[in-house]
């Protein structure tokens, strides 16, 4: 049995959530916003001889900074308010999430935003080498049983192609609360060309100086989980 379609895609398990509760009307009106903010050439119906997205076409000269699984988009919004010289892209394949943060990129008149409302692998399939300036993962799926461990984002599968998207230097920040994340994000990010940047307790105790609170991270704490952030740097 082949491992591509017949468009030349691979063949990829997605194990994560698609889809939750019915969409409110409003969430299906925010969906609408896709049609300007969505990237097109991501997915292989899209884009079925895997072409590099044209970035400079998208955000022109500007930087570019990704965040893989922006959840409800409010670290998205936040630090596209914060820092409106920078492109953002967001990947994310729960739709309503992706529904969510669309409504918050209306509210706050965003138009330094382009989502991907599908798998991140299917997106780094087309970055260019080197394009992206800094990258964060916030509250992965934590897939907590030891037999899903492989499903996790810090495995090569995915850590390698965001390797190659990254430009050397970039910092890629990761934040989860629970230890055993940790513990294979410290074994297998340094694996795949990373270094740790911390030099003392506080540098992965305590949040970033441009950091904003995420339903994820309320939810760990008021559950009594320790967040950590940990920075490293794109060799």
């Amino acid at each position: 049995m082949s491992d591509h379609h017949a468009s030349g895609a691979p063949w990829r398990n997605f194990y994560g959530r698609l889809k939750g509760k019915a969409l409110r009307d409003s969430q299906k009106r925010n969906l609408e916003d896709l049609d300007r903010i969505g990237l097109t050439g991501v997915g292989w119906d899209e884009n079925p001889e895997r072409v590099e997205l044209d970035l400079g076409a998208v955000f022109g000269s500007r930087l570019i900074w990704l965040e893989i699984g922006f959840g409800g988009g409010e670290h998205l919004a936040h630090q596209a308010a914060r820092n409106p010289e920078i492109g953002f892209i967001g990947a994310e394949p729960y739709i309503n999430g992706v529904a969510t943060c669309l409504g918050k990129l209306r509210e706050a008149g965003l138009s330094n935003v382009r989502l991907h409302p599908g798998d991140a692998r299917d997106l780094m399939d087309v970055l260019p080498a080197g394009s992206i300036a800094k990258a964060f993962l916030l509250y992965p799926d934590p897939w907590p049983k030891k037999r899903h461990h492989r499903r996790r984002f810090v495995t090569p599968e995915h850590l390698e192609p965001l390797h190659r998207a990254l430009a050397p230097g970039a910092e890629f920040r990761v934040a989860t609360d629970i230890p055993d994340y940790v513990r294979q994000t410290m074994e297998e990010v340094p694996k795949a060309g990373f270094e740790w940047l911390a030099e003392r307790p506080a540098d992965w105790r305590a949040p970033w100086d441009d950091w904003t609170r995420t339903r994820y991270e309320a939810k760990a704490v008021r559950e009594g989980r320790t967040p950590t952030y940990m920075t490293f740097r794109r060799l």
